[in-house]
């Protein structure tokens, strides 16, 4: 599969550096979560992707969202398996093409990010070590069939909502403890009074959160 279009931020270590791999939400560009790069851990080696379909007049998504829809037909899943497979796929490439440590992988995903950073980490465990995901939740119809029967042991997440999130109701991300508790997967989870967006106190939590597992 062709690599996705991305920027990077160079770390301070020049072999085996942890990477933290960023995916923006639905609409935005490669350009909206880097902003975080430079408040972050010198020594990460940072990639912000862009998703692969164009959206008129501008900006990307991972896959189409019908916001008139249910909860169970919001998302094209066909289309957010695609973009799932790309992201595991770009991951190998990642570490085949930077001087990055291929046992120290970060997602850090906003909305829609968030929820292929989730269907990511529990179909290809593998392949990443901690996840940070900002205002999205778990969409089991994206992940593998036999999700349940496999070891998450060595993954780490850190889930935070907005309590007013006007997009992504907070009732659907506060799903998520409980089902990551089912798969014996360390997290924690946060809220935070704001809408569909990351809130000040929000990035330096995440942010302290990050510096204590690279």
């Amino acid at each position: 599969m062709p690599s996705l279009h991305h920027i990077i931020r160079e770390s301070s270590l020049k072999e085996n550096a942890p990477l933290l791999i960023m995916l923006h939400g639905y609409g935005s560009d490669e350009n909206d979560l880097y902003s975080f790069s430079q408040e972050l851990p010198e020594e990460l080696f940072v990639i912000s992707l862009r998703a692969p379909y164009t959206m008129q007049p501008f900006g990307y998504a991972w896959y189409s969202i019908n916001f008139e829809a249910e909860k169970g037909k919001w998302s094209d899943n066909d289309q957010a398996i695609q973009s799932r497979d790309l992201i595991a796929n770009f991951i190998d490439e990642a570490v085949v093409n930077y001087p990055v440590n291929k046992h120290n992988i970060t997602l850090l995903g906003f909305s829609q990010g968030t929820i292929l950073s989730y269907a990511v980490a529990l179909t290809y465990p593998e392949k990443v070590k901690n996840i940070i995901a900002l205002s999205g939740y778990v969409n089991k119809d994206i992940i593998s069939g036999d999700y349940r029967k496999r070891d998450y042991s060595h993954l780490d997440f850190y889930c935070s909502h907005g309590s007013v999130d006007q997009v992504i109701p907070v009732e659907w991300a506060r799903q998520t403890p409980s089902f990551l508790h089912q798969l014996n997967i360390k997290h924690c989870y946060a809220e935070f009074p704001v809408g569909h967006g990351v809130a000040p106190q929000n990035f330096y939590e995440f942010k302290n959160w990050l510096k204590k597992r690279i």
